[in-house]
């Protein structure tokens, strides 16, 4: 573990958490393991979401198990709900570690960490479970264990439109940062991802030869210009302290050096930090596209695919979260992280409800960084306790405070 300055003393009910999650942190890493070692894609977390409402239900909460995959689970009788999050699905990608709990299942593993995400949550509750039974814990918490955060527009709607946010008050939630080392939580105020959506462009016209381009509609060179001008026209056109990023992953034009195609197509996300930009986006693009192409004659298809918001931490919950940090690893546990454009449907909570998501470390000291999304990933497993603990602490102050 990082040298941090020693949490202060703690309150009757922090220690009373943390002892419990201390008690548990063998079978929460065990926990961990079986669901690496059993990854699920989204929408198919069968497996998953039977070993947590059997574990969750053990532990005192009222479980309801939803239609396809996930389950919300809540104890207390009265007052305003505090919401805690984790996802539960793997990603499509090859295990490349040699790890005794590897994915047993072929191309598809936890690359994002949300089994960490999962088994925290778990201890959570296990911990929050024991204060509710001593009478230690005030208000009411809500557990939401989400399937599909990794598929646009993800998971979160569908708790949302089941009514998993009614009269919940803030919720929180925890993502892994392997390039922030263990024992330390990164907190920051606003924006901390970006809204992210998947946008695909097909020209279609006449074609023809290269030696006659006058004669033809030249759609490679109206592909480039929607290639290298819509990501300059849009930055001139939203608010630039939106931070928007377009960016091309797929472009496909032609199989001949002399011929003009008649088709072809891009494939990209457009990404940014601001809620408002991101409204605007959507209808902007396909007339910017047209505008772009019409001096050369093709035809643009434009499929703009909404995807997830940006989220926004709100202050409030940004102090909640970083006291609960404090009483668990001290003033040195939480330290400040830098904006991502990535996206994560969290945003999708945050919308509707004021709330927070930290970044929780999982990087040995001393060892080497990896990223998310990628199959050599490993985690420093003290984090799934730490995990745990954070969020107890923090449904536990939030939930007293808002009765």
């Amino acid at each position: 573990m990082p040298e941090v300055e020693p949490p202060p003393p703690p309150t009757i009910v922090g220690a009373f958490l943390d002892a419990a999650v201390d008690e548990h942190e063998g079978e929460l890493i065990a926990l961990r393991r079986d669901l690496h070692a059993h990854p699920e894609l989204s929408w198919r977390e069968i497996r998953t979401t039977a070993l947590v409402a059997a574990r969750v239900e053990r532990a005192g909460w009222r479980v309801t198990e939803l239609p396809r995959a996930g389950l919300v689970a809540e104890i207390g009788d009265e007052g305003p709900v505090v919401a805690l999050r984790a996802d539960l699905d793997a990603l499509p990608v090859p295990d490349l570690t040699d790890d005794p709990w590897a994915s047993s299942v072929d191309g598809v593993t936890h690359a994002c960490g949300h089994d960490v995400h999962t088994a925290s949550l778990v201890g959570a509750a296990i911990a929050l479970g024991k204060a509710h039974e001593r009478a230690l814990l005030r208000g009411r918490v809500r557990l939401l264990f989400q399937p599909a955060e990794e598929v646009m527009p993800g998971g979160a709607l569908s708790l949302i439109e089941g009514g998993a946010l009614t009269g919940v008050d803030r919720i929180f939630g925890l993502h892994c940062d392997p390039s922030l080392d263990v024992g330390r939580v990164g907190l920051r105020e606003g924006p901390i991802t970006g809204a992210a959506d998947h946008l695909e462009v097909q020209l279609s016209g006449s074609g023809g030869h290269t030696s006659r381009p006058h004669l033809t509609e030249d759609l490679t060179y109206a592909l480039a210009k929607v290639v290298t001008e819509l990501p300059a026209i849009l930055s001139r056109r939203l608010d630039p302290r939106a931070g928007v990023s377009v960016v091309w992953g797929i472009v496909q034009s032609g199989s001949a050096h002399n011929v003009i195609p008649a088709t072809g197509r891009i494939g990209g996300t457009v990404r940014m930090l601001d809620a408002v930009a991101w409204s605007e986006a959507e209808k902007l693009v396909p007339v910017l596209v047209e505008q772009i192409v019409a001096p050369y004659g093709v035809h643009a298809q434009v499929d703009y695919q909404r995807g997830v918001p940006p989220v926004v931490n709100d202050v409030e919950s940004i102090v909640a979260l970083a006291h609960a940090v404090e009483e668990v690893l001290g003033v040195a546990g939480h330290v400040p992280t830098q904006q991502s454009l990535g996206g994560e449907d969290f945003g999708w909570y945050l919308d509707r409800v004021a709330g927070a998501m930290g970044r929780l470390g999982t990087r040995t000291p001393g060892g080497p960084t990896y990223d998310l999304h990628q199959g050599n990933l490993r985690v420093d497993e003290r984090a799934v306790a730490i995990g745990a603990k954070v969020l107890a602490h923090v449904a536990a102050a939030a939930s007293a405070s808002t009765r």
